[in-house]
């Protein structure tokens, strides 16, 4: 393993995570089609540059840095940006427009239904009936959240109504989805330059020996109960077609950048799309970098594409 791709070098602690404390400075960007210096106003009113822009890598999940709001600043300001663009990161930060995208190309999804905030308090024994119709075991999550913010598994309907308003904490919309049962793998995703095809890497697998889900904890404070298994043990054939669906599942939601996207294989090898993360986590435990790094491709090298490709776009 290479020294830049050891895990020790990022670790993040659970009772110090990193936070964005208001310093009384501000920053300006450019204006439009202008100067790309960006400048900071400091405390005493000064403001100092800190250089030209070359590119932007918005290494920011969730609202605003992932559903295409940045992006879309970003085009505004005519800077240069690695990553998705703006249809494809709001599509896919709202898991029921993913849905929608990826039934009309002809992927399986897990099937569910969406609720909004006033129907459910306008009509809950009726959707109560709807969500038990959907099978004993079911996931209730925000539509636009991510890094599974707001989750919940319910079973038999226990504890649904605290579920929903977990869920409608994050959103005003809310997904509750079938539970899939099968393997759970995860395929990265690059977008093409020059004109070439989108290119997916070798698949890697979340094994769950305690947990219930692949929660946050898991996704990325290494929490106990989770194994990342890089790249899966999965024969030839099934590499070849979680790599083409993934690749179909990226074009389907106009994906420009990268993305990981997240199956279930069923017991009877069928492939189902979870959902894709355009912004996918990045630290040494998480899956697209693993999956990259064992398809060939350092985690240095893999900042430098991303980079290249927004120069290039």
């Amino acid at each position: 393993m290479l020294e830049e791709d050891r895990p020790e070098k990022f670790p993040l602690d659970a009772e110090h995570l990193p936070e964005v404390v208001d310093n009384g400075t501000r920053v300006l960007w450019p204006e439009p089609s202008g100067n790309r210096t960006l400048r900071v106003v400091g405390t005493d009113g000064a403001t100092e540059s800190l250089g030209e822009i070359d590119v932007v890598l918005p290494l920011l999940h969730g609202m605003h840095g992932e559903d295409g709001a940045i992006q879309g600043y970003f085009e505004v300001l005519d800077i240069p940006y690695a990553g998705c663009g703006i249809t494809d990161s709001a599509i896919c930060l709202d898991k029921h427009f993913t849905k929608l995208a990826l039934t009309a190309a002809g992927i399986a999804v897990a099937p569910g239904i969406t609720i909004r905030r006033s129907q459910w308090s306008a009509e809950p024994d009726r959707w109560r009936e709807d969500i038990a119709r959907l099978g004993p075991v079911v996931f209730v999550k925000p539509t636009s959240a991510g890094s599974s913010v707001g989750v919940s598994r319910v079973v038999d309907g226990e504890g649904l109504d605290d579920a929903l308003e977990v869920a409608f904490a994050e959103y005003d919309r809310v997904l509750v989805e079938t539970q899939v049962e099968g393997r759970e793998i995860e395929v990265g995703v690059l977008a093409g330059r020059g004109g070439a095809a989108p290119r997916a890497s070798l698949p890697g697998e979340v094994v769950l020996t305690t947990r219930s889900f692949y929660d946050f904890e898991g996704k990325y404070l290494g929490g106990d109960g989770v194994e990342i298994v890089c790249p899966a043990d999965v024969d030839d054939v099934l590499v070849d077609r979680l790599r083409k669906t993934a690749v179909s599942a990226f074009e389907a939601v106009d994906g420009r950048g990268l993305a990981r996207v997240d199956f279930f294989v069923t017991p009877a090898g069928d492939l189902v799309v979870n959902e894709l993360n355009t912004m996918p986590g990045f630290t040494p435990i998480s899956m697209f970098p693993k999956c990259w790094i064992a398809s060939g491709l350092s985690y240095g090298e893999l900042i430098t594409e991303l980079v290249e490709a927004g120069l290039q776009r």
